[in-house]
């Protein structure tokens, strides 16, 4: 079993930046693939960035990609997303997800685990 704890939401101006943490409890959590989600108010969750088991493989969705950074610490059982350059449009709660898969997948019901989401507001 994987329990996943999201964190370093907040309130940032737009142009600013913030890195979210998921940490990750359970020896199977290095093994999978993790991607981050968000759903903005009124909206469908939507793929953010996902990176695989190693931490080579990084997959973005286009409106994040330059803008936005995925990584994973797989000896702290943690994964980390950079946003800078925040737009108000980047505003949602995001949640992070591992998968039983051996590749990355933009869809979120193929993930396993979630964490319970961490708000995200950027002001214009």
């Amino acid at each position: 079993q994987v329990q996943l704890v999201e964190s370093g939401g907040g309130l940032v101006q737009a142009g600013g930046s913030l890195r979210l943490s998921c940490a990750a409890s359970g020896r199977a959590f290095s093994s999978l693939p993790v991607g981050w989600f968000r759903q903005p108010p009124g909206k469908e969750r939507e793929f953010v960035a996902g990176v695989n088991w190693s931490g080579r493989g990084e997959y973005y969705e286009d409106s994040v990609k330059g803008r936005f950074s995925i990584s994973r610490d797989n000896a702290k059982s943690t994964v980390y997303l950079q946003m800078n350059s925040l737009k108000p449009e980047d505003t949602a709660i995001y949640y992070c997800a591992a998968a039983r898969l051996s590749y990355v997948s933009t869809r979120g019901g193929d993930y396993n685990y979630w964490g319970q989401g961490t708000q995200v507001t950027v002001s214009s």
